[in-house]
């Protein structure tokens, strides 16, 4: 798809409110516009034309005005045709054989890699019962623990831009489940029971040795697939528990030894990211036997609105959403780095990755880095289950588009490309190119390399056209990413001069 066009339809699309029970797909008599407005913003945009394409320009008009948007309606015909023209090859190639997503997760087979992880969006079995029919392969169950949880109000906060209901950042002060520990594991027992192809792992957080071992015995008992051990929440009410432990690498193998010893199934240690090197703990974890480690659990953080307010008081809780996705990639791939962590002096460690997924482009870079499966929260509290469809629909595109077969042939598959910095090569230059066709003159490039670059860029107010000075160019590539018309590419990389 023309990279303008494609930046025109993500736009609109996110200006959608995605309605439940959507009024514009209720009057549209032969196609599905929630649907595909969906499928774009979670980046399907190449696939989206396959909801409008039956539709007729009065049944697009009619979606149009039912839409209830606040500000002006979303204009869904014009979505409509730009999606068509670009779903034509895509739907072509619809016909050749989807690619599995099938992977196995500590000798656990998994339908996909698409889990939910141990938040809020799994508290209860009618939850995560409709997760598992919406099509999510697996779920990390709310943390159990033996201490009554009495929660604050309110209890989250989100960062967002002005005017904007999507939020790039979510804080939230919840802890653990508040269900007595007795209902959660009958849960976990009936949720295995009525959805045996689905993978159910307990997490859990003591506060002493005999805590873990005992909530262990009790999860194994109740017949889930796996443990997950809580080193990780960082806004617990009582000392020595949760990101107390996952800072101390001895606390970490100690516990982990432990209930290695009281089960026979897997125990994943899931590793908080409000620590230097993540890992030590992991490789704590892996001398303790470890089966795998899950990571990244909410960064600590402080918002000052309002909102954020209890009685009147704010303190420090944790933040997750697309603003951690960089630094989660960044404590996966120290993991998997690890000579003690890869394999490369035995046993390997599988890994499971949590942190600002929002697309299934977000969820393929940790599997990349090696993951062998994801965990999202943030973006269902924001869209719902219902984002399962285009999470597993963009992966089975993209491997189909590369001729892959199954998910497992790209686990890892970025490893190589990673180097430290003094290995970079820096002999050689790329410089910007500006293609004046698409330039429309507005001086973002001009201001930004005045203001925070290296002054490369003339700009002439006459015809409103920016020009590449190539002798102060440095090659830093700031101007094409502030360009808003996407005019702004790459020439062949160069030796410098």
């Amino acid at each position: 798809m023309n990279k303008n066009r494609q930046m025109h339809i993500q736009e609109e699309a996110a200006r959608c409110l995605f309605c439940w029970d959507a009024p514009c797909s209720s009057v549209c008599k032969k196609g599905d516009p929630a649907r595909a407005i969906r499928a774009i913003r979670f980046g399907n945009e190449d696939m989206a034309g396959q909801w409008f394409a039956e539709c007729s320009d009065e049944d697009l008009e009619a979606a149009g005005r039912a839409c209830i948007h606040y500000d002006r309606p979303i204009r869904i015909r014009e979505l409509a045709h730009m999606s068509v023209d670009a779903c034509h090859s895509s739907l072509d190639a619809s016909h050749r054989p989807l690619p599995s997503l099938a992977i196995n997760f500590c000798g656990i087979p998994c339908e996909n890699p698409f889990f939910l992880a141990s938040s809020a969006i799994c508290t209860n079995y009618e939850m995560v019962a409709r997760a598992f029919e919406a099509g999510w392969a697996g779920v990390f169950y709310k943390t159990i623990c033996l201490q009554e949880i009495r929660e604050v109000s309110p209890r989250f906060d989100a960062v967002q831009q002005e005017g904007q209901a999507d939020f790039y950042a979510f804080r939230n002060m919840e802890q653990l489940s508040e269900n007595p520990a007795d209902l959660d594991f009958d849960i976990l027992r009936r949720l295995k029971q009525d959805y045996p192809t689905k993978v159910v792992v307990a997490s859990i957080m003591g506060q002493d040795e005999e805590e873990w071992m005992e909530l262990a015995k009790r999860a194994e008992a109740a017949g889930v697939d796996a443990i997950e051990l809580n080193f990780s929440c960082p806004q617990m009410r009582l000392t020595g528990m949760g990101s107390d432990v996952g800072q101390n690498p001895e606390l970490v193998m100690v516990y982990t030894a432990y209930v290695k010893r009281s089960v026979s199934i897997p125990v994943i240690p899931k590793m908080t990211p409000n620590i230097t090197q993540i890992n030590k703990p992991a490789s704590a974890a892996f001398l303790a036997n470890a089966d795998a480690i899950s990571a990244i659990n909410t960064i600590k953080s402080v918002t000052m609105n309002n909102r954020a307010k209890v009685s009147g008081q704010i303190a420090i809780s944790g933040l997750s959403g697309r603003a951690v996705h960089p630094i989660a990639l960044r404590h996966i791939l120290e993991m998997a780095q690890t000579p003690m962590l890869s394999g490369s002096l035995g046993k390997k460690v599988e890994l499971s990755g949590i942190g600002g997924i929002d697309t299934w482009r977000d969820a393929l870079e940790f599997i990349q880095l090696g993951c062998r499966n994801v965990q999202v929260c943030t973006a269902v509290m924001q869209y719902g289950y219902r984002i399962i469809d285009d999470l597993i629909l963009g992966l089975e595109n993209y491997l189909a588009g590369r001729g892959i077969n199954s998910v497992e042939e790209v686990v890892g598959e970025s490893l190589p490309n990673f180097v430290g910095p003094t290995d970079l090569d820096r002999d050689t230059i790329v410089y910007p190119k500006i293609d004046r066709d698409k330039c429309m003159g507005c001086g973002r490039c001009y201001v930004s390399c005045m203001d925070g670059g290296h002054q490369a860029i003339a700009f002439d107010p006459v015809t409103r056209l920016p020009r590449l000075v190539g002798t102060k160019c440095v090659g830093c590539h700031l101007c094409r990413l502030v360009c808003p018309s996407g005019a702004i590419g790459t020439t062949k990389r160069i030796p410098k001069k």
